[in-house]
């Protein structure tokens, strides 16, 4: 048995800053990995073969250039699976690579195996040999989250799969009906459409991504639909039964029946911890498997800290990254700020979505009055010159001391361009700085001089800068 100042289970994002963080400052660390292969979902079937896959998609389809070429152009006309894999294999072996060099250079021990309770100090990891014991003063809870598997859908890795399963599939599907529009299911829907698959997405709310900006999802919504996503709102799947001939049939609340060659059941995910013997150390989870934790990302147990998916929402790489990072400053009293207020958000659907501050809904209901500035990518050079027509920046601002309060983007580079309007917003900034600096022309970074005149444009009184 070794003791370890901290011991980590789970080497996904918050697991690995957690190990690293604590590593740094100085402390004895130990990094448990229940695969063969760190990185975790995000690296191995999640967000990096996610993105990898949508950027193979991108550029096979053509679809950045048929502004030009017309919307017959393909890079490749017959695109197959393998070709989709390509870019996706190389990625995440760059990407697991980066990570056991990162762990080698900090001296972190990585102990593969399925750590569980003995007690609150001392974890079992059950590895394919046998079990070895290792004890801790401090453990974070790492594991993150797996598809949500409910006993009556009949999954089977071929004609009914989870949001995992899209990348063991043998073949491009011919067709696809995906239930659930949350994140992972329309991120998918809308790259699965770019290479001509018929796709229905089912979701039993109003609209897509109720909580981003409802002009955004409107603009987003109406590219799936032209680009042959077939969209069932306020809709919900009562059964999916497989038929002796190999098609599936999907009985709906409300509609007519659905047969489907493929299925993909997207609604939610749940944290993986029902192997960690979590009664041994007085602790339970919620009925999705998620962990409750305090501000600093402390259990009920003051040395057991939860980090990243398994404590749910936002349940984002970038988010879950800061909090293992910030739970091993908080146990070794270190002192760190994780601004919990002013989270970027990405979707990386197509087109790719960002956001960051208020939106309107939160604005009305707070009373605040605010003004709306917009500029489109297809009135902006650099828009033009990549060919996206449904791009569109959004600012959100206090109509009287023009404070921005929020920025909503849909179009290429959104995830990128959105980390401006964090910056202005973090130091309190008004959209007149927007007016006044310069940008590079022609970039989208322009969109945000363009939004913020047009939105001074809109304000029902002569404006006057730096007032």
């Amino acid at each position: 048995m070794a003791h370890y100042d901290m011991l980590v289970i789970g080497a996904g994002p918050a697991g690995q800053k957690a190990a690293v963080q604590a590593a740094k400052l100085g402390k004895n660390v130990g990094l448990i990995e229940r695969k063969e292969v760190v990185g975790g979902v995000c690296i191995n079937t999640g967000t990096i073969p996610s993105k990898a896959l949508r950027e193979a998609v991108l550029h096979l389809s053509g679809l950045r250039q048929r502004h030009l070429y017309g919307d017959a152009y393909r890079v490749k006309k017959t695109i197959t699976i393998e070709d989709l894999a390509f870019r996706a294999n190389h990625i995440i072996k760059t990407q697991v690579q980066i990570v056991e060099n990162q762990m080698t250079r900090n001296r972190i021990d990585v102990i593969y195996g399925t750590a569980s309770f003995v007690d609150p100090h001392r974890l079992r990891i059950q590895q394919a040999d046998g079990s070895v014991e290792h004890e801790a003063d401090f453990i974070v809870i790492a594991i993150g989250t797996e598809p949500a598997r409910p006993p009556d859908i009949p999954f089977d890795h071929d004609s009914v799969i989870d949001t995992d399963g899209l990348f063991a599939l043998k073949r491009i599907p011919q067709s696809i009906v995906i239930v659930g529009g949350g994140v992972i299911g329309t991120e998918y829907a809308s790259i699965l459409a770019m290479l001509d698959v018929p796709v229905i997405l089912i979701d039993k709310r109003p609209r897509l991504l109720e909580f981003v900006d409802a002009e955004i999802v409107e603009a987003l919504q109406q590219h799936m639909r032209e680009t042959g996503v077939t969209l069932y709102h306020n809709e919900e799947v009562i059964e999916i039964k497989k038929q002796p001939a190999g098609q599936i049939h999907l009985r709906l609340k409300h509609a007519e029946p659905i047969e489907a060659t493929i299925v993909m059941y997207a609604i939610g995910r749940v944290g993986t911890t029902n192997r960690l013997n979590l009664e041994a150390v007085g602790l339970k989870p919620d009925n999705r498997g998620r962990m409750t934790v305090n501000e600093h990302f402390q259990t009920t147990v003051p040395h057991i800290y939860a980090a990243g998916d398994v404590i749910g929402f936002p349940a984002l790489a970038s988010t879950s990254m800061q909090q293992g990072r910030h739970a091993s400053c908080h146990a070794f009293g270190h002192p760190d700020h994780t601004d919990t207020d002013l989270l970027p958000y990405g979707i990386y659907s197509i087109p790719e979505i960002s956001m960051v501050g208020r939106n309107e809904e939160d604005l009305a209901k707070a009373g605040i009055p605010y003004g709306v500035g917009i500029a489109r990518y297809r009135e902006i050079a650099r828009g033009q010159l990549i060919g996206d027509e449904t791009g569109m920046l959004k600012l959100l601002f206090h109509c009287q001391t023009l404070e921005l309060l929020g920025v909503h983007v849909i179009g290429e580079g959104a995830t990128e361009l959105i980390h401006i309007g964090q910056a202005v917003i973090a130091y309190r900034g008004k959209i007149d700085y927007f007016i006044d600096t310069i940008f590079n022309y022609p970039t989208l970074a322009e969109c945000y001089k363009v939004a913020a005149l047009d939105g001074i444009n809109r304000l029902p009184r002569p404006w006057a800068p730096h007032e």
